[in-house]
């Protein structure tokens, strides 16, 4: 069992940037493959970008966000340069014990956040 917990969401002017937070509770969070997925209204869940021994990134923030985590704070990161209004969503971290190959998938994990809003202006 995994709890997880976002943080760092806001609103920030395009161009801007910011660093979202997923703190994990429960055992053996570095044996987990971790993700972040994001919602705009009116939109299906998305994948963003995903860490376990590698990184995986969606073509929309390649190059803009890095995926990261530090097992011995049991925490996952998203930092997100260059924001876009279009990055206008509730962003979610999401934890599981196996995801390939279909990690784009959000029904694939078994744990979530509440998640956090993150607004673009333009």
């Amino acid at each position: 069992q995994v709890q997880l917990v976002e943080s760092g969401g806001g609103l920030v002017q395009a161009g801007g940037s910011l660093r979202l937070s997923c703190a994990a509770s429960g055992r053996s969070f570095s044996s987990y493959a971790m993700a972040w997925f994001r919602q705009a209204p009116g939109k299906e869940r998305e994948f963003v970008a995903l860490i376990m021994w590698s990184t995986y990134y969606a073509d929309s923030v390649k190059g803009r966000f890095t995926i990261s985590r530090d097992n011995a704070k049991n925490t996952l990161y998203l930092q997100m340069n260059s924001l876009k209004p279009e990055d206008t969503a509730v962003y979610y971290c999401a934890a599981d014990q196996s995801v390939l190959p279909y990690y784009k998938n959000y029904a694939r994990y078994d744990y979530w956040g509440q998640g956090t809003q993150v607004t673009v202006s333009s």
